[in-house]
């Protein structure tokens, strides 16, 4: 609902601002599915599917792989971040010192701040030379999962500290009247109290994971293949477009923008997970 006339000039720039973002949205959106038009029309659906492979000089397109390792390394990701991120925003904010809790909270932040090559060079003649010592070659799915759990830490830390730091006194205050300890307050009050700001982290850190090209890149091999083992090589949809996109042509350009497209459903799916959660009464 538009309110111009009755709103003062910061709200009206405001509400252009969230216009103007969306209609960013639309047009990325419309742009790949424009690019992704000329494969639609050469191939059926189900091709992206049941093609024998990813051979784009013989007109096979099978996305299989890339979807099953862009999954498997955020899934993996995800699952270890998690329960990493809150125990880390627990600690800050309930058993820290508070000169350690700040000090922690930085190092936190710093995290979040490198930038994805670094971690990815950093996977590369650290994590994956110790991998390749338990199970040769190194470059593998569980590499990427390494290196994503890192990077998709701080985000659930920091929103997950940010959420808890926002609960009332008063929750603390009855909890103590029912004669409950520290612990059982965060895991039987806090935690649910701050449910939608938790899945909001974890929405966050699986869109990162999502797209997520440089470090997964420099990790995980690149070898178009359903993984059969945590050690296997695998090629994500973003390693992919990152890797071909620079000689691409015609129906091979446009798959690659239908992997862009898939990717950017998948996230438009989460999001809309997310605030269907979120938005429920908090228990």
């Amino acid at each position: 609902m538009f309110r111009f006339k009755s709103e003062g000039p910061g709200a009206v720039l405001l509400q252009l601002l969230a216009l103007g973002s969306g209609a960013i949205l639309l047009l990325i959106l419309g742009f790949l599915i424009w690019e992704t038009l000329p494969i639609l029309r050469t191939i059926s659906l189900d091709q992206f599917w049941r093609d024998p492979g990813w051979h784009p000089s013989e007109q096979s397109y099978n996305l299989t792989p890339m979807i099953l390792g862009t999954l498997g390394v955020t899934v993996g990701a995800v699952s270890i971040a998690t329960p990493l991120g809150i125990l880390s925003a627990v600690f800050c904010q309930y058993y820290a010192p508070k000169g350690l809790a700040q000090i922690y909270r930085r190092l936190i932040e710093l995290l979040a701040g490198i930038p994805s090559v670094v971690y990815g060079l950093w996977g590369l003649v650290v994590l994956v030379p110790l991998i390749a010592k338990v199970q040769p070659p190194g470059p593998s799915l569980l590499a990427g999962i390494l290196i994503l759990a890192l990077m998709i830490l701080p985000t659930i830390a920091l929103v997950t500290d940010a959420s808890l730091a926002s609960i009332p006194p008063t929750y603390w205050q009855g909890s103590a009247a029912l004669g409950l300890g520290t612990w059982a307050t965060v895991q039987g009050v806090c935690l649910p109290a701050i449910r939608s700001g938790i899945l909001t982290a974890i929405m966050l850190a699986t869109a990162r994971a999502l797209g997520e090209t440089m470090a997964v890149l420099m990790v995980c091999g690149n070898v178009v293949q359903v993984p059969n083992s945590i050690f296997a090589p695998v090629r994500t949809l973003t390693a992919n477009i990152a890797l071909e996109m620079a000689y691409a042509l015609d129906l091979h350009r446009s798959a690659l923008f239908a992997s862009g497209l898939v990717l950017m459903l998948v996230v438009t799916g989460l999001v809309m997970f997310t605030d269907r959660w979120t938005d429920a009464p908090e228990v």
